[in-house]
């Protein structure tokens, strides 16, 4: 595995009420924490800029590597702390997952009422239609 694990300061600098509403949701929780952890060992000396990695969470992050390495907007500041099981990369910001939105045609139709006849027709096929954005 690897972990990017952010401080304790890198906590300390999320927005007022972030945390809290983290350890209040247990799926926003976990969510998080696994979007933290790649499967695989990632050393520093594997990571390229431009680079996609897959989290345990199942969105990728990005790696930039422009005189620091980064992961997304996380600066790394301490790389391959080799583990029994892994390595870890000690980051400076904590790692929030995109919020995934699940728009139905009723969202659709109350943002968008020029699209009433396109909603009626997709809502009689029986598809059921929505989107992830």
């Amino acid at each position: 595995m690897t972990v990017f694990a952010p401080t304790d300061a890198a906590f300390d600098a999320l927005p007022a009420g972030a945390l809290a509403a983290l350890l209040a949701d247990n799926d926003a929780l976990t969510d998080a924490l696994l979007y933290h952890v790649a499967a695989g060992t990632y050393m520093s000396g594997d990571l390229s800029d431009g680079q996609m990695i897959t989290m345990l969470q199942g969105q990728d992050v990005t790696v930039s590597i422009s005189g620091s390495v980064m992961i997304n907007n996380a600066v790394v500041t301490t790389a391959d702390v080799v583990a029994s099981n892994g390595v870890v990369h000690v980051i400076d910001a904590v790692l929030l997952p995109p919020a995934i939105v699940t728009m139905t045609i009723a969202d659709i139709v109350n943002a968008s009422p020029e699209h009433t006849t396109l909603a009626a027709a997709l809502n009689l096929s029986g598809f059921g239609w929505s989107f992830k954005c």
